[in-house]
């Protein structure tokens, strides 16, 4: 094979982009699950997971002990490998308990946004067809009006009376079970499957990502590779541990360093800085929306919590602008920013910023992760491409799924037969093996038969100073197939108008990238990674046709 080049990481034989970073140490063991993997590392007997809002604690060994114990019950209700059980609840110390338990099993765990509706969450148990649903009072009648499933309350008091018929035993029932050291198990091995998420579908309606335990171990051991945790961290964890990037970071990823995880049971900007503060964390992973709120008001923040303990954010779900960094970084400036880039598909990685010098690249998403290649595709041709060409981003390596739930379809058009997965992402790789993200395939507007990225227009209005957020859609024209239109949220006490706008892109574009329309909206909905949510906005646009 021809020399892979040292500052790219390109082949030129192949047209491949291999990894700069350090090979991953992957486990040999082949008969192996994820939850005996992550348990077997070493931690100091510290605390593993605190309630910010309780106070209500596991030391590592009362973690593992509840696992077993809970995984125990599992088995005598009749789960079995293979057998897939739903999750639906927010943000606890108990998510990840049920999380391992089941895939110590060899059991699929499913998880599903406690926002979601009753119809939303009937069809995910259709699709995916649980033999067993966990989720805590509040959110019980959304189970019970989707489907007939037996029900385990995520209750701590084991004495309450269960009303419900569905209900077949509480949490903290199962918790009070003794361990048993003869228990029938079947045998899992890493390519079994272990998690059952459903992507966001940003592009139409989602689809559940089959991933193997072998994909979350890769993925735990990039994790652990990327932080290099020698001594005690303490992470927030805000970010839903239902989606892909709380499920890495916070119910398994982390958990392996023997760091300590302080659990919000949902985002709110004061309880998330009280705990920062009273429990002296280190590691802050969020959104950019959140970073930039921080960055807003830091004078504000600083007056009222100490935050000298916060040493480093990790933000993921959008590249950060410059202004973003560099406005964060001046505001808290002992805080290192750290991105990274990972699909459902690629279980949470792909791509990361180690180092502020490394975000400092702005608008990357970073270098690959370790044993991860990627190729830029010409979507047109075929055509893989060298460096700082522009194409579709393709990845490859042990964390990439093993393919979409029962939609053989879905599969096979966006993994090929060599294990490519089609990111359906716009990008190109720089000379030094920087990948730069520059817009999503599929939302790319035609105009005239012209291909107008709107993370492109997105970025140049947030440069406009009476600006504080915007969105760039795709609306329908019968002359010219699409125009960019722009959902624009303006800033306090800022009257900018449609013409004003329109003018200001106008001036730093081409013709056919202009923006032919503007509306002005209070906020853009985004969904839980930070991502756009490109489909509400364009069925309100269209919905007055």
């Amino acid at each position: 094979m021809e020399e892979i080049d040292g500052r790219s990481g390109f082949c030129k034989s192949n047209s491949i982009f291999y990894s700069k970073r350090k090979p991953l140490p992957l486990p040999q063991n082949y008969s192996l699950d994820v939850t005996t993997f992550i348990s077997s590392g070493a931690h100091q007997g510290k605390l593993a997971f605190i309630d910010a809002a309780t106070g209500r604690h596991f030391t590592f060994p009362q973690l593992w002990r509840a696992v077993d114990v809970v995984a125990t019950s599992l088995s005598d209700l009749g789960v079995r490998k293979g057998h897939v059980v739903l999750l639906l609840s927010p943000n606890s110390i108990y998510f990840p308990v049920v999380c391992l338990a089941v895939m110590s099993l060899g059991a699929i765990i499913t998880t599903t946004n406690p926002l979601n509706t009753t119809r939303e969450i009937a069809k995910q148990i259709s699709d995916s067809k649980p033999s067993l649903a966990f989720t805590i009072r509040p959110l019980l009648p959304k189970i019970t009006a989707a489907s007939n499933l037996p029900i385990v309350l995520m209750e701590e008091d084991s004495n309450i009376p269960i009303t419900e018929p569905k209900i077949v035993t509480t949490l903290g029932k199962m918790m009070k079970t003794e361990p048993r050291a003869s228990q029938v198990r079947d045998r899992v091995f890493q390519d079994d499957t272990a998690t059952l998420l459903y992507s966001s579908g940003t592009t139409g309606p989602s689809k559940g990502v089959v991933s193997s335990h072998r994909n979350l171990m890769a993925m735990v051991q990039i994790v652990l590779g990327r932080f290099n945790i020698d001594k005690e961290e303490t992470f927030i964890c805000t970010v839903p541990m239902f989606h892909i990037y709380g499920l890495v970071a916070f119910a398994t990823g982390l958990l392996a360093s023997g760091s300590t995880i302080v659990v919000l049971s949902k985002f709110d900007m004061d309880d998330m800085l009280s705990a920062i503060q009273k429990y002296r964390a280190t590691y802050l992973p969020l959104v950019p929306p959140i970073l930039v709120a921080m960055m807003n008001g830091a004078d504000a923040i600083k007056a009222k919590y100490d935050l000298s303990s916060l040493h480093s954010v990790l933000s993921g779900g959008a590249p950060l602008s410059k202004e973003v960094i560099e406005g964060f970084v001046d505001k808290f400036p002992n805080v290192t920013i750290l991105q990274g880039y990972g699909l459902t598909e690629s279980t949470g990685v792909g791509a990361s910023t180690d180092t502020l010098e490394e975000s400092r690249r702005y608008g990357t998403a970073g270098l690959l992760s370790p044993a991860t290649e990627a190729k830029v595709v010409n979507p047109e041709t075929g055509e893989a491409l060298p460096p700082n060409r522009t194409g579709e981003l393709w990845l490859r390596g042990p964390t990439i799924m093993k393919g979409y739930f029962s939609n053989e379809e879905a599969t096979t058009s966006t993994l090929d037969s060599e294990g490519w997965l089609r990111t359906g992402d716009i990008c190109y790789i720089d000379g030094d093996g920087y990948i730069f993200i520059v817009d999503r395939l599929k939302e790319l507007i035609k105009y005239k038969g012209y291909q107008v990225p709107p993370a492109e227009l997105e970025a140049l209005l947030l440069t406009h100073p009476a600006i504080s957020d915007a969105a760039v859609i795709p609306f329908p024209d019968k002359e010219v197939g699409q125009y960019p239109m722009a959902y624009v949220v303006r800033k306090s006490g800022s009257y900018a108008s449609e013409k004003e706008i329109m003018d200001f892109v106008a001036a730093q574009v081409a013709p056919y990238k202009r923006i032919r329309r503007v509306t002005f909206i209070s906020s853009i909905p985004k969904n839980p990674s930070g991502k756009i949510l490109r489909k509400d906005l364009i069925k309100l646009a269209t919905s007055k046709l």
